[in-house]
């Protein structure tokens, strides 16, 4: 019979030896993991953020990959636990007639060993699934932080377009400062914003909801100010009446997409 069936102790103490030694390293690499989830996360860098769920992906990508690998390993290791206790089973049916208890005894050993080793390959596959999960949170974050980046990266652009379209003119410089119903950077921006604001509201909203939702982003806009500046550009907002007797209510609407035809 084979070296696997001659030393059975010896090989219980070598697969446990083996099996405390990957536990040992599965649980470092878990408190690797715990200690990188401790840390901040900067709020005031985006692409900082990118960053670092880039990291943690990775991260939990090597250990989803050590965990499969730990959990084939013990699945060898199970087989050969099996075998074992099989190839027992078959000689302590020969020996029956003999009596011998070390046969008796190394069979309830394996036994013993092999249930501990399944109990074990059931922690191994839930850590693993859990894993996994984390893995699929960090992946959708990602997106998530991907996603406010392009957000504002077009918010930019467009505020940038506003502006530069703002200085285009035939006319001489001075004439075209003197026409243009944008006086600043800043009313190209503000313009921008509450053309971003009216974009959702497709049936309008009166100049106090829209200032209060620009003084969430500054809080020194004043609403004469607003107002005066949307009735400048007569072809990007309009003015109408809604309601009647008592519930009758001035609403500003973007009209941006008609009054392009007509400049």
């Amino acid at each position: 019979m084979g070296p696997l069936h001659k030393s059975p102790a010896k090989n219980i103490s070598v697969w446990c030896k083996q099996a405390e030694e990957i536990r040992n390293i599965h649980n470092d690499e878990l408190m690797g993991i715990r200690r990188e989830e401790e840390m901040e996360m900067s709020d005031d860098e985006i692409e900082e953020t990118t960053e670092t769920k880039e990291t943690e992906e990775s991260a939990l990508v090597s250990q989803a990959e050590a965990l499969k690998e730990e959990n084939d390993s013990l699945r060898w290791q199970l087989d050969a636990y099996r075998n074992e206790v099989e190839l027992l089973k078959q000689e302590q049916g020969k020996a029956h007639r003999e009596d011998d208890p070390n046969k008796e005894q190394q069979l309830k050993l394996l036994q013993q060993a092999l249930q501990g080793m399944q109990q074990h390959l059931l922690k191994v596959q839930e850590e693993y699934k859990r894993k996994e999960a984390e893995l699929e949170k960090i992946k959708d974050d990602k997106l998530q932080v991907e996603k406010m980046l392009e957000n504002l990266k077009e918010k930019e652009n467009c505020a940038s377009r506003l502006c530069a379209s703002s200085q285009e003119s035939d006319y001489p410089l001075e004439k075209t400062m003197n026409s243009s119903p944008i006086k600043s950077e800043r009313e190209a921006l503000l313009v921008g914003i509450i053309s971003t604001f009216l974009h959702v509201h497709p049936f309008g909203a009166s100049i106090e909801y829209i200032c209060s939702y620009l003084h969430r982003l500054d809080n020194k806009i004043c609403t004469s100010d607003v107002e005066c500046l949307m009735s400048r550009l007569q072809h990007t907002f309009k003015q109408e009446m809604t309601g009647v007797g008592a519930s009758l209510e001035k609403r500003w609407k973007f009209c941006g997409f008609e009054g392009l035809k007509l400049t």
